[in-house]
């Protein structure tokens, strides 16, 4: 039994976790983005965590990547007819589940034991976790001022120039136990398509997920989220730019230099081999549009068969 350890955030993320579970004999264990996480109508949302538990119990609306198939919007209705502002798309079922982690946190219990507890109320057969109970939050400054992620991304939709990028109480965080026991016992551990800059950076950040990960003889894989200089989904290209990495897929190369020791790129940029193997990171091309499953399960087995 191979175990990995797959750092996920986002569509690209669940993606990665979904094309994993189709292999046998492996044991996967996901650490979830958590610095996108928002207050809507006083709930506590987790749309990284939802979009993979979403994805792997088969509910996912494949068509937009997240949120809920044939999920209906009449509570969403009525708080837009009181006057709440109802830009961030939460369908009835979506919100049930917001509801449940709301209550939960009111009750002291950890964002990683409700996380589980989610999981296995939905049959997820992986283990999901997060990398921090504590609050971490992306906030991206604009012209408009600090934004949160969810303003950024879904309200503004990534359509205002980006001047800077924090992640608010990340000198505070501390690692999960569950977090780090996954990296403990990992053979590989995985650094799904996700943006690097949010959805990579806040988990790897972490004191105890950094430290862990220099000393760690695990070997570390990423999979590009970019092919021929465009991002598979969402503004990956544009904050490597903005981090002062190129735009392509020797940028992810150099965010993860002296981090991983195999990159997997799209054989549509094989052309940038040499260059990738210069900062001492093997290059594995392979087909990495994650949109049927025959493609999932080939470069999953692809990937697990580095170790």
């Amino acid at each position: 039994m191979v175990e990995i350890t797959l750092f996920a955030g986002g569509v690209g993320g669940a993606r990665m976790a979904e094309s994993l579970c189709l292999l046998e004999k492996i044991s996967l264990n996901v650490i979830s983005n958590i610095a996108d996480d928002d207050n809507f109508h006083g709930l506590h949302v987790s749309p990284d965590v939802d979009t993979l538990i979403y994805t792997l119990s088969e509910n996912i609306d494949r068509s937009k990547g997240w949120g809920v198939r044939n999920d209906t919007y009449k509570a969403l209705d009525i708080l837009n007819k009181l006057g709440n502002k109802t830009w961030m798309n939460l369908g009835d079922y979506d919100l049930g589940l917001h509801i449940y982690r709301t209550e939960q946190l009111k009750k002291n219990i950890t964002l990683s034991e409700i996380t589980k507890k989610i999981s296995q109320a939905f049959n997820v057969k992986c283990n999901i976790t997060v990398p921090t109970n504590n609050k971490v939050r992306t906030k991206i400054l604009t012209e408009d001022g600090w934004l949160s992620f969810q303003e950024f991304f879904v309200r503004e939709k990534c359509n205002t120039k980006i001047k800077r990028i924090k992640f608010e109480g990340i000198n505070k965080a501390e690692a999960t136990k569950e977090a780090i026991r996954f990296l403990k016992i990992s053979d590989m551990i995985i650094f799904a398509p996700s943006n690097p800059i949010v959805s990579i950076s806040p988990i790897i950040k972490i004191r105890g997920i950094r430290k862990f990960l220099q000393k760690s003889k695990s070997l570390k894989v990423a999979v590009s989220p970019i092919i021929k200089g465009r991002a598979v989904k969402g503004p990956a290209r544009e904050m490597l730019v903005h981090a002062g990495y190129r735009p392509n897929v020797l940028g992810v190369a150099q965010f993860y230099k002296n981090l991983i020791d195999v990159l997997v790129i799209d054989q549509s940029d094989k052309k940038f081999t040499k260059s990738i193997e210069s900062l001492g990171i093997k290059v594995l091309t392979h087909n990495i549009i994650l949109n049927n499953n025959s493609i999932k399960y080939n470069l999953a087995k692809k990937i697990s068969e580095l170790v």
